[in-house]
This record gives C-alpha cells, sequence and structure tokens, in this order.
C-alpha cells in the first residue's frame, strides 16, 4: 500500500510550528559573547578611522568611568538613569527599546556616529537643548576621543572594512 503524498506547503506549516511550546513564556535571551581580548581590541582599534586608531583605550576607559554612574556598556545590560550603551554606533538616537528618553531625543532625527558622539559629550546641553541628560561634558578633546574609540572597541562596532593586524 502506498501512502499519499503531503504536499509542500503543508509540510512546510508543520515544520514552522516544531520547536514551539505552547507556552507564552519568551524565549532565553542568547548568551554575551565572551569578552574580546586585548589583542582583539587592538586589532579593531587599529581599524577604525583616524583620529581614533590613534585613541589610547587605557585612557578612554578611564575617562568613561564617570559615564558608569548612568550608562552600561554591556550586550543586553540593563539601562540605568541613561540608556545601555551597546550598539550606539549607527543606533538611531532616542531609540534604544525600554528607555524612556526625553521629546528632544526622540525627535533629534540622527543616527549616533562619532562625530555627533564628540559634539554631545563635549557639552550634551547645547548639542541638543531639551534633552535630560545632566552630565556637563568633556571639555578635553582628547578624552573624548579616548572614549569615543573605547566605546566602539567595547560596544559591538563593526567597523566597514576588515580588520587586519598592524605589522
Amino acid at each position: 500500500m502506498t501512502r499519499p503524498l503531503i504536499p509542500l506547503s503543508i509540510l512546510g506549516l508543520a515544520l514552522a510550528g516544531c520547536g514551539q511550546s505552547g507556552s507564552s513564556e519568551a524565549a532565553p535571551a542568547p548568551a554575551p559573547r565572551p569578552e574580546a581580548t586585548a589583542a582583539q581590541k587592538l586589532v579593531l582599534l587599529a581599524a577604525l578611522p583616524a583620529p581614533y586608531n590613534t585613541a589610547d583605550l587605557d585612557n578612554g576607559r578611564r575617562a568613561f568611568a564617570r559615564c558608569r554612574s548612568c550608562h552600561t556598556v554591556t550586550e543586553g545590560g540593563p539601562n540605568m538613569t541613561g540608556p545601555n550603551l551597546w550598539g550606539i554606533f549607527g543606533r538611531t538616537a532616542g531609540g534604544h527599546a525600554g528607555y524612556n528618553y526625553s521629546p528632544a531625543l526622540k525627535a533629534a532625527g540622527f543616527d549616533w556616529d562619532a562625530d555627533r558622539l564628540d559634539h554631545w559629550l563635549q557639552n550634551p546641553r547645547s548639542f541638543l537643548p531639551g534633552n535630560k541628560m545632566t552630565f556637563p561634558g568633556l571639555e578635553d578633546a582628547t578624552d573624548r576621543r579616548d572614549v569615543i574609540a573605547w566605546l566602539k572597541v567595547e560596544t559591538g562596532f563593526v567597523p566597514a572594512g576588515p580588520a587586519t593586524p598592524a605589522p
């Protein structure tokens, strides 16, 4: 006796539901990526455009210490007084899910890049009047450069070109 063939469209629908439980619980979040090694961080730093490729990551980490009371930088990290900064580069201003932004930031209409972040860090109040960030800014241009490079290395930034180690 031969079995009737099951149409592919029905088989596809049946397989689409495989592995889904009837539970309404959300799937567990993927495990965070392992932290990059010092060598991997240096390769990423070297792949950044000037002037960020010459930044001092240790100084950037130290300068960012002033920001840690309000921001986290880890993948999937919590929002605090300020939003989590993982994936900040290329993110729409005021667009991080789960954070209650000021109307000024929600309406800003730009994506974060190094140049905008540099101006923001210099003086958040004058860069975008009406935002709720109380931080007075980083006056020193070298500190801003180093913080931006450190954030690129620490927050999942992927350079446009291939990263290759320096000789």
